[in-house]
């Protein structure tokens, strides 16, 4: 079943949350109409290289012209209409920009699973309850409706001080006239009525300065609260999304709705300014006693500067942290010598400082790191497809600095992943005589020389952005605090979700937090997990950690069993005790995968059975690890194993798929060939080879007291096992078979 079908089938409150994230940028007509071909194509990769993403975004055109052409032969109107308006879109608005629509596309069908992992929950997750809070998107309701008040108010205050400047002009223009006149007809009574005129006017001037002057005062001070309460909130809410969003969480949209709070309030900011600066114009032109504009215009412009100053300060964010190209889904963690990505914005959006401002990034102040790379650039509204003003540095590369011994510090397989760097990034902004000095620096990010060194470098991600949303914390890692199980094992769920397409249930999230407490009962909510639990301290009996046996997992699903996770015909975390009591009432044949708990990256099956005498006995096979399944498929495995149980024939015992899946039933789509084929000679290509196949084959020994060995894969054709069935004895075989197969 495709990813979208499963979406289709969710409760309607999560296909609410489904409808939130498709809008114009990528309309969902495409991903229904397009849902097998979407799914095929790899968003993540392209999202990083723009010629593959250019190569993307012309076979989604094409394929959106396919759809066309289909539909038009329908003469389905509204369908045509709706198609030919999304490929206008595609073309238009990503042609200058193909790797766009890849983090679209991307990070949709990533929130698609995220949605998914999240209807398998028994509850909702603590933290995504928390990022979805009710009071959190009523506020968000309130800070837009007080951004367009707040903007309506300076515009009203724009007529009054017009309506005060044409009154100014009139007092002006009489009062002159009066004052060329002769002396002797200064004192005429004609002359006395017009100065009594004269003089209201300019109470009438006196008053509307004071409520000009009144107005002006109340939109800053609406201004000053709304900062200094609401959408400050509302912008560390979306720094704390973010942060929940780089290790697999809810997508942190909003951004947008913050650009354009911001852009609003500095547009009436700046109308403020100007407000002032025409008062000032009309003081020099006319000033009295008691004149309201010298003593309270300075303390007005002097407030209204300095929200500038925090507005365009909290204005420069980090769009989207540091990420390798080559790690997509791993931000946060850069290796040396590599290049990487990271995206700034400025959330006031004017035309005037469009090329205007230049970034430069710099890391550290210890001098340990450089930035190689091009590290100056200037922000522009050009390259992003939202126009929002933002500059994406594509080629900086970290580089370790050689100490004053000549060697450098702990570059090499042993550099230590907790600890933690900052990429920081200055600017400044000149506008209308303002001169501001921006700064802003990404969530901190961990080093590291080699590979090898990824897993326990993204533990460290992890875990520093599930406990803090203090962004700058470097020294995190001195005393770094414990967690609350039930927060860990959501945002461990998340990281299946995210990075192999389906989350855990919440028994397989039950066994990890067996596995991490070593207890069979504990409440998720209470129980306090320590960072050297998670990611130092060995598993019992083991020589690994929680994490490292966790990622090896990962990695064997996202390389070699895919799709039957995605299909969710991997239980994985199961223990041997459960395995047996969920099997041992099955059918004779029924069998389940699960994860080894002992051998790193490995998947095992056991099935039960049924003794002559009516016993139950179960029986397992080493792990696969990562080695083995690259010469065989695992569904191949399954389909082919066979088994030799003292004097019989090879048989496959594998007949159902816990609970009472027909096994081709659940994996026959995954077979690379035909089960059973038997090849001719000339099947085999060039010089007349039979073609040869891996045949997984295990014997069991009844009488064996030994400990069980692990079974091997025999290099065998198809019809050279079809000829040793028919014309040698078991006997015969075993002697061919050097492995056993564990029974318990």
């Amino acid at each position: 079943m495709s990813q979208w079908s499963q979406v289709q089938q969710l409760e309607i409150k999560f296909l609410e949350q489904v409808d939130q994230f498709y809008d114009d940028n990528f309309p969902m007509e495409i991903r229904h109409l397009l849902a097998q071909w979407i799914e095929s194509q790899d968003w993540e990769a392209a999202a990083n290289n723009e010629a593959m993403a250019m190569i993307l975004l012309q076979n989604l055109i094409i394929q959106v012209d396919d759809q066309l052409d289909r539909v038009s032969q329908e003469k389905n109107l509204l369908l045509i209409h709706n198609l030919k308006r999304v490929r206008k879109l595609l073309q238009g608005k990503y042609h200058g920009n193909p790797m766009h629509i890849a983090v679209i596309i991307s990070n949709c069908l990533r929130e698609e699973r995220r949605i998914l992992a999240a209807a398998s929950m028994p509850v909702q997750g603590p933290l995504e309850k928390s990022l979805q809070n009710s009071v959190v998107s009523e506020r968000q309701r309130n800070v837009e409706h007080k951004v367009s008040a707040i903007k309506n108010s300076a515009q009203m205050t724009d007529q009054d001080v017009k309506y005060l400047e044409d009154l100014q002009e009139e007092f002006d223009f009489r009062y002159k006239t009066i004052q060329s006149l002769e002396q002797n007809d200064k004192n005429s009574a004609l002359i006395k009525q017009e100065m009594l005129a004269l003089q209201t006017m300019l109470n009438t001037l006196d008053y509307k300065r004071k409520e000009v002057l009144s107005k002006i005062g109340r939109v800053i001070h609406e201004i000053d609260m709304l900062m200094s309460n609401m959408l400050t909130e509302e912008l560390l809410d979306w720094k704390r999304r973010q942060q929940i969003a780089c290790i697999g969480g809810p997508l942190h949209g909003g951004l947008d709705q913050l650009q354009n709070c911001f852009t609003l309030l500095a547009e009436s900011l700046f109308q403020v300014r100007r407000q002032l600066e025409k008062l000032d114009e009309l003081l020099t032109r006319l000033t009295y006693d008691g004149d309201p504009i010298p003593v309270q215009r300075p303390q007005l412009l002097e407030k209204v500067n300095f929200l500038l100053y925090n507005l365009f300060r909290n204005s420069f964010v980090v769009e989207r942290q540091p990420c390798m190209p080559t790690h997509p889904q791993r931000p946060m963690v850069l290796k040396t010598l590599i290049q990487f990505t990271v995206k700034l914005r400025l959330l006031i959006k004017l035309p005037e400082l469009n090329y205007q401002i230049r970034v430069k990034a710099t890391i550290d102040n210890n001098r340990r790191f450089v930035l190689c790379g091009t590290h100056v650039k200037a922000m522009n509204m050009d390259e992003s497809a939202n126009g929002s003003l933002s500059v994406e540095f594509r080629h900086l590369q970290p580089k370790e600095m050689k100490t004053s011994a000549g060697s450098k510090g702990n570059e090499g397989p042993h550099m230590v992943t907790e600890e933690l760097h900052s990429i920081s990034f200055e600017t400044q902004v000149c506008l209308y005589g303002l001169t501001i000095n921006l700064e802003t620096s990404s969530l901190p990010v961990v080093m590291i020389s080699n590979v090898s060194q990824l897993p326990n470098a993204w533990a460290s991600i992890i875990w520093y952005n599930l406990s803090t949303n203090d962004p700058q914390n470097l020294s995190f890692f001195n005393n770094p605090p414990a967690a609350t199980l039930s927060q860990l094992l959501e945002i461990l769920s998340w990281q299946f979700s995210s990075y192999v397409g389906r989350g855990l249930n919440s028994e397989q999230l039950n066994m990890l937090a067996e596995k991490l407490t070593g207890k069979c009962q504990v409440s998720y909510n209470d129980y306090q997990l320590s960072w050297a639990k998670f990611c130092k301290e060995h598993l019992p009996g083991k020589s690994f950690t929680f994490w490292v046996w966790l990622e090896a997992i990962l990695d064997l699903i996202k390389k070699h069993i895919l799709p039957l996770w995605i299909d969710g015909y991997v239980m994985g975390f199961v223990s041997k005790e459960k395995e047996r009591i969920l099997l041992k009432d099955k059918t004779p044949g029924t069998f389940l995968l699960r994860f080894s708990e002992s051998n790193l990256g490995g998947i095992t099956f056991t099935w039960v059975d049924q003794l002559e005498n009516g016993d139950v006995t179960f029986h397992s096979v080493e792990p696969y690890n990562k080695g083995r399944l690259a010469a065989l498929p695992f569904a191949d495995i399954l389909r082919d194993y066979k088994v030799i149980m003292a004097d019989n024939v090879p048989e496959n015992p594998l007949k159902y798929l816990y609970p009472d899946i027909p096994k081709d039933k659940a994996f026959g789509k995954h077979y690379s060939c035909q089960p059973n084929e038997v090849s001719k000679p000339s099947d085999g290509g060039g010089k007349g080879y039979v073609p040869s196949v891996f045949i997984p084959v295990s014997k069991i020994l009844n009488d064996s007291t030994e400990p069980h060995s692990p079974s091997d894969l025999l290099p065998m054709s198809p019809s050279v096992y079809a000829v040793l069935r028919e014309h040698l004895s078991p006997t015969a075989i075993e002697t061919a078979v050097s492995c056993k197969l564990s029974r318990s």
